[in-house]
């Protein structure tokens, strides 16, 4: 009888080694999720520094002295006989992106690019000011500007992040990483879309362009 229920504890008593090798698989898998959230992390901080280094690296441009200055321009003409006069004049800033967003519609892709670039250069606007760095940053993308299409979107980003043309923003900025054959920037950053945005249609998009990455 003893030496029966020796032999049935034996055999049903899991062994040391099996034991030992759900413990190496489970600290294993544990080991892989901390990795894949230390890496989620970074790429997070990534992100924001990326948009701080942009602000950082505009400030000190413009406080430095430039060797050639220019006199900005006061006025604008348009249609012979409209003139644009100063950032206080509220006309003057509803016209200047009326007639930009016509310019747009019209596929005169100059003309809109230089009356958006007038416009975030005179007036200030919570709403029109963010989607004219948007506008002077896919003009410029479909001019293949890519290095000018970047500033334009890290623009509209670092200075509105919370405006809703920022997530498609950040989702060009992997096009243009696409664009210049960086594919890690390019799904980090579409990565980050669907994970920050994970409602917007932008973060629809960057999932569509992850998976034809694959």
């Amino acid at each position: 009888m003893k030496n029966s229920l020796l032999i049935f504890l034996l055999l049903t008593a899991p062994s040391h080694h099996l034991l030992t090798n759900e413990n190496d698989t489970v600290q294993s898998d544990l080991l892989f999720l901390k990795i894949q959230e230390l890496e989620l992390e970074l790429a997070d901080l990534r992100n924001k520094l990326e948009s701080q280094n942009y602000l950082i690296n505009k400030l000190i441009k413009e406080s430095m002295p430039e060797e050639d200055t220019t006199v900005a321009e006061n006025e604008l003409t348009m249609n012979s006989n409209l003139r644009f006069r100063g950032i206080e004049d509220t006309k003057s800033k509803e016209d200047v992106y009326r007639a930009a967003v016509e310019s747009l519609e019209k596929q005169d892709f100059v003309r809109a690019f230089s009356l958006f670039k007038y416009f975030v250069e005179s007036f200030t606007d919570d709403e029109k000011t963010p989607l004219s760095y948007f506008w002077l940053g896919e003009i410029s993308l479909i001019n293949d500007n890519n290095e000018t299409s970047m500033t334009y979107f890290m623009e509209l980003i670092s200075l509105f992040p919370s405006h809703y043309r920022a997530p498609l923003a950040h989702k060009k900025i992997g096009d243009i990483y696409l664009k210049n054959n960086d594919t890690k920037m390019a799904k980090e950053k579409y990565n980050y879309v669907i994970r920050e945005y994970p409602d917007n249609t932008a973060s629809s998009l960057a999932l569509q362009l992850l998976k034809n990455m694959e």
